[in-house]
Parts: C-alpha cells; sequence; structure tokens
C-alpha cells in the first residue's frame, strides 16, 4: 500500500468522522429545538419561518454552551423563551425603559429620605417579609417601568399595612400618558409614581387585568383604588450605600442595562457579565445579601418565572463600578406611602 494511499485514506476517514459529527450535533440541536417548542408552546406560521428560527435557535444554543464550558464564572446561562430571538427582537418586546429627558421634580422630597439611616442587616429578603407579589410578566410589551413601579408600590403598601395586595400594570400602561410614558413602547417609574398620586391611587390587578397591549384609560375602573402613595423620592445617583439603606427599608425602583446577551440568557448565580451604563430595562430591588464572599443584590424581573432563578436574578453589588453593576445605582426611586 503506497504512501499516498494511506494519506488518502486516513484523510478521507477524518472527513467522514466529523461530517458524521455534524451531522450527529445537528440533530442533536434539532431535538433540543422540538422539545423546547414543546416546552414553550412555540409553534410556527410555516416550514421557513421555522428554519429561521431554527438558525437563531442554534446560535443561541451554541452561544450559551460555549459560555459555560468557558468556567470560572460566578453564574450560569441557560435556554429559555427568549431562545428563538435575534437580540433586536428581544430588546423591542421585552424591556422599554426609557432614559429621561426630563423627570418632573414637584413631588421629590429632599434630602434623601434614608439618608442617616444606619442599621443596615448583612442581608434582606423582602419576599420573606411578605412583601413580594408573585413574579409576573410583562410579555411583547416594553413596559418593564410599569412592573419595576408597581413592585415598589405593592412592597411599601404591605409595610405599612401588613395587606399584600397585587396591583394592575395594566393601569399604569393605558393612563399613565404624562411625561412622555408611552405604554409597550417605554417609560419611567417617577412617571407612574407621579400618576399613582395624581389619581390618589391604582387599582387592583384583577380589577383591571394586564393585556400585554397598550388600551384606552378605563377611567372608572382606576378610580377604584386599592394602594396609594404621597410621594416619591429618588436615591442619590452612584451610591450603593444610599440605595443598600434605601432597600433594608423598602423595595426600590432601579433602571438597569438589560440589553446584552448574558443579561438575557442569565440562568443562576451571581450575575456579574458584560453590561454598559445605558440603562435600557427597569427592575425592583427586593432585597440583598452575600454568598461564598461576593455581595450581591436581589432583583424581581418581569420576564416570567422561567427566566434566571425563579423569574429573579442575584446581581454583584459594590464591584468596584461607581454606578453599581449594568448601572443599576444610575436612576433609583421608590414610592413614599
Amino acid at each position: 500500500m503506497s504512501l499516498i494511499f494511506v494519506l488518502f485514506f486516513i484523510f478521507g476517514t477524518n472527513l467522514a468522522s466529523q461530517a458524521m459529527s455534524r451531522t450527529i450535533h445537528e440533530a442533536a440541536i434539532v431535538d433540543k429545538h422540538e422539545q423546547w417548542m414543546a416546552t414553550y408552546g412555540r409553534q410556527y406560521e410555516n416550514n421557513l419561518e421555522k428554519e429561521k428560527r431554527f438558525k437563531i435557535f442554534k446560535d443561541n444554543l451554541e452561544y450559551i454552551e460555549s459560555f459555560n464550558k468557558a468556567g470560572n464564572r460566578s453564574y450560569k446561562l441557560g435556554i429559555n423563551k427568549f431562545s428563538d430571538l435575534t437580540h433586536d427582537e428581544f430588546l423591542a418586546a421585552h424591556t422599554g425603559y426609557k432614559m429621561p429627558l426630563n423627570i418632573p421634580t414637584t413631588s421629590i422630597s429632599k434630602p434623601f429620605k434614608y439618608e442617616s439611616f444606619s442599621d443596615v442587616p448583612t442581608s434582606m429578603d423582602w419576599r420573606e417579609k411578605g412583601a413580594v407579589t408573585p413574579i409576573k410578566n410583562q410579555e411583547n410589551c416594553g413596559c418593564c417601568w410599569a412592573f419595576s413601579a408597581v413592585s415598589a408600590i405593592e412592597g411599601i403598601t404591605q409595610i405599612n399595612t401588613g395587606n399584600l395586595i397585587s396591583l394592575s400594570e395594566q393601569q399604569l400602561v393605558d393612563c399613565s400618558t404624562n411625561g412622555g410614558n408611552q405604554g409597550c413602547y417605554g417609560g419611567w417609574m417617577t412617571n407612574a409614581f407621579e400618576y399613582v398620586m395624581e389619581n390618589q391611587g391604582i387599582t387592583q390587578e384583577e380589577n383591571y387585568p394586564y393585556q400585554a397591549m397598550q388600551g384606552t384609560c378605563d377611567a372608572e375602573t382606576s378610580a377604584s383604588v386599592a394602594a396609594s402613595i404621597t410621594n416619591y423620592e429618588e436615591v442619590p445617583a452612584n451610591d450603593e450605600e444610599a440605595l443598600l439603606k434605601a432597600a433594608t427599608n423598602q423595595p426600590v425602583s432601579i433602571a438597569i442595562d438589560g440589553s446584552g446577551r448574558e443579561f438575557m440568557y442569565y440562568q443562576s448565580g451571581i450575575f456579574a457579565g458584560s453590561c454598559t451604563t445605558s440603562l435600557t430595562h427597569a427592575v425592583t430591588i427586593v432585597g440583598f445579601g452575600t454568598e461564598d464572599g461576593t455581595d450581591f443584590w436581589l432583583l424581581k424581573n418581569s420576564w416570567g418565572e422561567t427566566w434566571g432563578e425563579n423569574g429573579y436574578m442575584r446581581i454583584v453589588r459594590g464591584g468596584g463600578w461607581p454606578e453599581g453593576h449594568c448601572g443599576l445605582a444610575m436612576k433609583a426611586s421608590y414610592p413614599v406611602a
């Protein structure tokens, strides 16, 4: 047997082996996509759409697997309900915080209410104190600002009254159009607080259920008040110590950069991933703590329970960024009741 023949045989065998490996890998991804579709109830209009979504799913899956294999990180990524979306599609439908051009200042109390507060514990979880409603889902509507504001109002209402009431995000989406809020196309929490004050309260979710789209404001239902606030305040910007004082006393609405793929596919652990200070999303701080020497914030999100740690994220606290990781300390506010 000639050397050339031997080399040709080996080279050909390797090519065949690689082709078979690629075929097996592709088939495994097809199976994962089918399983994912069944899990999330996803159906496509036609085969062309399914093929398009499969390619996006494959790209996202390979990104997640490559990230996790790298190791030496405090958090993991995972497949979730966003896995057949492009990054731009995800941003358009599931974020929605708009950087304010001119925030109303007439109702902001100065100085910072908790400035002299010093009794900060090592950990806090407002869920354990009964001040946090179950995880909600904004779905394909960019109104994270409404969910963040409502969660903060639900928290302070429970702290003051002992009653945990699920309040209406839809009322804010439909009715809080003051100051530039645009329903599913973005807004900010301080305008939501302003609206609740002007309306003399906000109704229960069961009275004004969430529709994941903006409709006409139902003034009659909105007048049926279940909770009210007298004011709101902003936490001093870029000051995690001040934010810690506020979060010790009540859940706090914050803006954050939720635009990155790592944030999008966060599954577990303490997030310390790539992000900027370009604020695109709104969540609520509902606690804080320390694990294995790493301080973290506990965030309540509005992407359903299948995202993150059953709908929550732990994100690094005090990591050396003046603005907080992903800008979380730049625009924080809370209602006063």
